[in-house]
């Protein structure tokens, strides 16, 4: 069992026969054989890849007890309950169980009885909890939503700043953190705090090209959204708000409109987060209005929006929101509405943390490259998998590439802030150079004998505003680089050297926040099966809720909406050919087949055409 070959041979027999699927998809293959080699690695995938197979199929290849370092108590139950659908001993010791299971649990994972046992980073990271692990078989450790230990600040989770000792309490066991969200600044963070060392990185590509990505100036959020989700009338959608009043107000605003609409957030009883959940995952045409605490885990294939009612805290955020939307593959749509008022309250925010000053400039540099992605005067996909590190062409499926905006000539103001820049030496951010521009007689400014510049005080016709926009764009255009991980120093490329010589122009889109909001053009929808499929499609839904109900688990539990898409398409007659679709492993064969073919055979007869 321990050579490369049996290995291989294990791992494609755990992925058919307890979870179902005929093959891997792209990146996970790399990402076992990594861990299976005992070799710790960094996963990087994007939402709706298939992340948790990553490590559970090499938990069971492994044998012993596999630690999943998880940050939320939900997400962890979830898995845990899929787990157990599909066969998998699998347990979880949290805060929102009662002693006696907690205990239990325990005694089950020190007999060996627990292939993976999920963990939050409080829970783990105690000295009686790694003391009682290290006398284990522990044969792997999986950190899932790994950024958590770049993003989340030590005064909120500060645990996750000590998930490092990891490595040398279990020296010879391989670690794997994994990610759907995490630019290079991230990555390198993740690799100094958790590995300590260079690891393997597994980083595939970032681009979902069926989500169209659109941008507006906000004015009246609550019309603006009316009218977002009326245009899209018959599609589920989900609705992020900064605040848990706001997400109230954007659901009761739509329900009185007879939009079926429901409201998630940290605040609400874990009943009623629960039973919305459910509705929304189950229900068709249904919109959660929701906070950042709804979605982790989610597991929905036929998002067709996400809508953000108000500005995320970073370009990574609003990626990990947007994920959520089209993981059918089908066309797809983010809508984020923009306003000067949502830049003041996420600065305001960052300034109110409990953290560090090295963590809040960096948190403004993330803010800063959101914004810029807001201001891009070109390609929006462009500018966010730029900031990820990917090269892309124009993408047409953007509102900047679908319906250009009247652009003005910033040339002249482009080359003041790179003459401005150059001078200086390339090693200022943002904030210095506009002081320069604007003759703003600092004690830095001073200090560095930039007020003898001639370029100093060229810029006083703008406002700081507009010249932070103009840098913004610059930087969004790929004239500057910011230095995110450093102190937010900016350099010229090449393009930008263009621009010095005359050899290009540089276009600008002038008072982005406040232009004028084009009417948006919604992306048109495939469906994913036929008219007649659709209605067997319900029915296994419907059963899939049943069967939920009975449990006390989340539908999508039971079967995903993909797998159930591929019951209508194919209606099997057997349980050989129910076994062959994918998502059907051999517990959940033996444990729903017959009921879910029960209810095929009974649509199939009931439909069938009566003899003239």
């Amino acid at each position: 069992m321990n050579s490369p070959d049996a290995r291989h041979t294990s791992k494609r027999r755990v992925l058919k026969d307890v979870f179902g699927f005929d093959d891997f998809r792209p990146g996970q293959e790399s990402a076992m054989d990594a861990v299976l080699a005992g070799r710790s690695v960094l996963t990087v995938m994007p939402t709706g890849s298939g992340k948790s197979l990553c490590f559970q199929v090499p938990a069971l290849v492994l044998g012993g007890l596999t630690v999943v370092v998880s940050p939320l108590v939900a997400l962890m139950q979830d898995q845990v309950a899929a787990l157990r659908l599909a066969g998998v001993a699998a347990d979880t010791i949290n805060s929102s169980r009662e002693r006696d299971e907690n205990v239990a649990a325990w005694r089950r994972t020190a007999r060996g009885e627990t292939r993976l046992l999920y963990l939050s980073p409080e829970r783990l990271m105690t000295e009686p909890m790694l003391a009682a692990l290290s006398r284990l078989d522990v044969r792997l450790i999986a950190i899932d939503e790994a950024h958590c230990i770049s993003q989340w600040g030590p005064a909120f989770r500060p645990e996750y700043e000590t998930l490092g000792r990891l490595r040398d309490i279990f020296a010879t066991i391989p670690i794997m953190a994994l990610t759907a969200t995490a630019d290079e600044s991230t990555r390198a963070d993740i690799v100094t705090r958790l590995f300590g060392r260079p690891v393997e990185q597994i980083v595939l590509g970032f681009d979902r090209p069926n989500i169209r990505l659109t941008v507006s100036a906000k004015q009246d959020w609550k019309q603006q959204l009316l009218g977002f989700v009326q245009s899209r009338a018959g599609e589920s959608g989900i609705v992020y708000c900064l605040s848990r009043k706001r997400t109230e107000q954007a659901a009761s605003l739509l329900f009185a409109k007879g939009i079926k609409a429901l409201a998630y957030h940290a605040g609400m009883s874990k009943e009623v987060r629960e039973t919305n959940q459910n509705a929304f995952m189950t229900e068709p045409y249904t919109v959660m209005c929701a906070t950042i605490a709804f979605g982790m885990g989610i597991d929905k294939s036929d998002v067709r929006y996400v809508f953000h009612a108000d500005l995320p805290a970073s370009l990574e955020s609003y990626y990990q929101e947007i994920g959520r939307a089209g993981r059918d593959g089908e066309p797809a749509q983010a809508h984020m509405l923009f306003g000067l008022g949502d830049i003041r309250m996420r600065r305001m925010f960052i300034e109110d943390e409990e953290s560090g000053e090295d963590r809040k400039r960096r948190e403004h540099q993330r803010l800063a490259a959101l914004i810029g992605y807001c201001e891009s005067p070109g390609c929006r996909r462009r500018v966010l998998l730029g900031y990820f590190g990917e090269e892309a062409e124009p993408c047409g499926n953007c509102d900047v590439c679908l319906d250009p905006v009247v652009l003005a000539d910033g040339t002249a103001e482009a080359r003041l802030i790179l003459q401005a820049m150059q001078a200086s030496g390339e090693r200022f951010g943002a904030g210095h150079i506009v002081d320069i521009l604007r003759g703003a007689k600092t004690e830095k400014i001073i200090g560095a004998g930039h007020d003898r510049l001639l370029a100093f005080a060229s810029g006083v016709a703008h406002t700081k505003e507009q010249w932070r926009s103009l840098i913004r764009q610059l930087v969004a255009g790929g004239f500057l680089i910011q230095d995110v991980t450093g102190y937010g120093g900016l350099s010229v490329t090449d393009a930008g050297r263009a621009v010095l010589s005359g050899e290009r122009q540089f276009k600008y889109r002038p008072d982005t926040a406040r232009r004028a909001v084009r009417k948006e053009r919604p992306a048109t929808s495939a469906r994913p099966v036929t008219a007649e499929q659709s209605l067997l499609l319900a029915r296994l839904k419907q059963l899939r809720l049943e069967i939920a109900g009975r449990r006390h688990l989340p539908a999508y539990l039971i079967f995903s909406d993909r797998t159930l898409v591929e019951m209508a398409r194919h209606e099997p007659k057997s349980l050989h050919e129910f076994a062959m679709i994918n998502g059907v492993g051999a517990s959940k064969l033996r444990d729903f087949g017959q009921t879910f073919l029960d209810t095929i055979r009974s649509y199939t007869t009931e439909n069938m055409s009566t003899p003239a």
